[in-house]
Parts: C-alpha cells; sequence; structure tokens
C-alpha cells in the first residue's frame, strides 16, 4: 500500500525511533519517506509511534524528512532536560463511585491515537519510556485488529500547552511534530478519518503546576496556592470549549462518531504525604469529568484502582517511584506494573 505526496505533505509530524530500528532512506518525486523495520529487513512490524503511518509489506511508510535522523539525536539527548518534567504531574486525582462509559462505543479500529501528558507518554524517571499504559493498552487492541499505536503525547503538557503549544518537555516526544499537540491530533484524525479509535487523553493536572497551586517539594507543606480556583477555571474552560469539540469534531464523520474517546482519570501520588489535599485532587478530577460529559466520553476510575481515597495507601509505593530516590516530581510517575494496571482498567472499562 501506498499514499500520495499530497497527502504525506499535509502530515503534523515525521517519523520517531527507538535503538531497535533502523531506516533505510529513499526517494520519491519531491518527498523522501522512511521505512521502518524492528529486527530484519522484511519482517513486517506492529507500528507505534508515528504520525502519517501507511502498513506496506515490508514494514511501515511515514513522512520522512530530516526527522528520522534528528529523532535520533533527540532521544538521545532527552535525559538532559529530565530535571524540568515538573509537568509529570499526577498530584490531582478523583474517585468515582463507578466509571462513566460512553453511551455507545465504536470499538477497535486501524489506528489507536494515545494523546496528553506525561502519563500518555508513558514516562519513566529509570529511563524507561516504552512501557506506559499506552503500549500495554495497543498489545490489547493488536489482538482486536489495530494496527499502528500513534502517541502525540508530551511530557509537562498543560490544557493551555495543548492548543498553543510550548510544552515544556517536547524534546522526549515519541513522535517529532511542529505546533501544539492538539492541531496534530486533528490533523491525524482528518487525514486518517474513520479509521482511528480509540483515543485516549489524560490532560489536565499540569495546569496547576503554573503557579505552584499544590505546594509540594520533597518536604511538602501541602498548601493551596490562591491561583487554584482561576487554575481550575482555565482548564475547564479550554477542555470544554476547545480540545474535547475540536477532537470529538474530528471523530466524526458524515455525522456519526468514528471512534472512542477515552479519559483515564488521575491518581494521586501524593496522598500519602498530603492527606488534607485528597478532597482538591477529587475536585480537580471532577471538574474533568463534568467536562467531558457532554461529549459522550468514556471516563476510567484509575483513581480506585490504585486504592482509592484511604491514608496510607500502600498501592502508592508499589505501583509509582514514590518509595524511590528520585526527585518527587518524577517519583510520583507509575512504574511498569503501574502503567499495566492502568491499561488493564482501560480494557475492562471499555470491554474491547
Amino acid at each position: 500500500m501506498g499514499t500520495s505526496t499530497s497527502e504525506l505533505k499535509e502530515g503534523p509530524g515525521l517519523c520517531s525511533s527507538t535503538d531497535s530500528f533502523y531506516f533505510e532512506m529513499f526517494r520519491v518525486p519531491t518527498l523522501p519517506r522512511c521505512i521502518m523495520h524492528r529486527g530484519d529487513p522484511g519482517q513486517p512490524v506492529a507500528p507505534r509511534f508515528i504520525v502519517g503511518v501507511v502498513p506496506t509489506e515490508r514494514g511501515i511508510e511515514v513522512p520522512a524528512l530530516e526527522g528520522c535522523l534528528m529523532m535520533r539525536f533527540l532521544r538521545g539527548a532527552s535525559l538532559v532536560i529530565l530535571v524540568l518534567a515538573v509537568a509529570l504531574v499526577f498530584t490531582f486525582s478523583v474517585s468515582f463511585s463507578h466509571s462513566a462509559k460512553a453511551s455507545t462505543l465504536v470499538g477497535p479500529k486501524t489506528f489507536y491515537l494515545a494523546l496528553g501528558d506525561s502519563l500518555g507518554l508513558g514516562f519513566q524517571p529509570n529511563g524507561d519510556n516504552d512501557n506506559g499504559y499506552a503500549d500495554d493498552f495497543f498489545a490489547n487492541l493488536q489482538s482486536h485488529g489495530t494496527k499502528a499505536l500513534v502517541n502525540l503525547s508530551c511530557s509537562g503538557e498543560t490544557t493551555i500547552t495543548m492548543i498553543n503549544g510550548g510544552c515544556i518537555d517536547a524534546i522526549q516526544n515519541k513522535v517529532f511534530y511542529t505546533g501544539p499537540q492538539l492541531r496534530a491530533a486533528v490533523n491525524f484524525l482528518h487525514q486518517h478519518a474513520g479509521q482511528v479509535s480509540p483515543v485516549t487523553l489524560d490532560v489536565g493536572a499540569d495546569d496547576f503546576l503554573l503557579h505552584n497551586d499544590v505546594n509540594t517539594s520533597n518536604a511538602p507543606n501541602c498548601t493551596l496556592s490562591s491561583s487554584f480556583s482561576s487554575d481550575l477555571a482555565t482548564m475547564d474552560a479550554n477542555l470544554s470549549q476547545v480540545i474535547l469539540p475540536q477532537l470529538t469534531a474530528a471523530l466524526t464523520v458524515n455525522g456519526q462518531r468514528t471512534g472512542d474517546l477515552i479519559i483515564p482519570n488521575y491518581y494521586d501520588p501524593e496522598q500519602n504525604l498530603c492527606p488534607n489535599l485528597v478532597s482538591v485532587s477529587q475536585e480537580v478530577d471532577q471538574h474533568i469529568a463534568n467536562d467531558a460529559s457532554a461529549f459522550n466520553v468514556t471516563m476510567v476510575d484509575i483513581f480506585t484502582a490504585f486504592g482509592g481515597p484511604a491514608t496510607p495507601n500502600p498501592n502508592i509505593n508499589t505501583l509509582t517511584w514514590m518509595s524511590s530516590n528520585f526527585p518527587l516530581a518524577l517519583a510520583i510517575h507509575p512504574r511498569s506494573i503501574g502503567y499495566q494496571l492502568m491499561a488493564t482498567t482501560i480494557e475492562q472499562t471499555v470491554g474491547y
């Protein structure tokens, strides 16, 4: 299978690599491409982390330009800025009595699109970013015919930067694209209309780091800033008036929803350190659920899966890096076992 040169030109991003991938470069009229394989030439690969992916008998074709070579450099340089990942923020979570399932689910299709912040990226402070919930969920989706995971998530993404660009840690992205993540996502959905389902989205928690709304350093004093209410209102407006309307519109073809939009809620990694702020965490994620309620979105209750609101919660040390020596802004992230639990909870909720 191939694709037209014009279609390739419209793609919002290029291609990415890991050490186990290699690239064959060749030219077609006016535009270079690359073919990506895992292992030996001629072995098809279940592709991930690609914008503009087109399956072929040999592997997958994606727009190349200079991006294929660029991503090797970017991935190698990414550790330099881990300390900037203050956006890594599961400081907020909410307890739901049950997961809210969309009234009608479309089911898996050719492409799975993962969007959001460090959770969607699969960040871990030990450098393993390839065992996130999106990766584990994709492994399940392959048994239902899904061929590719396209992960546009950016560690540190807020609802503001998702709309306007400027994600703080874009150097770690698994896909290279220019401009805002939302625009790249909408472009991909338009280019592959009717072929994308599901779409997962986690964004909003990082909004509250802008003014250090929840003051928790390595020695947290567990206080709430005066900016919390205004930041909460900004998050609500960005989700309900821009992000969710654009995503659902791009998932709608000829008046019919063609893909499922799934939002996992946030667990609270700091509930043992700041039990007085669990109610604040619940308020934030309840707002996210309320924002999503008008858009036929499936909410997934990760908070309860990680142990719920009770403190102390021993699951936090098992499922996250909170018991490690990593700085708090990094330690709040799940370990591989935590991401696996997130994927399992998503699978059980949607019932694919």
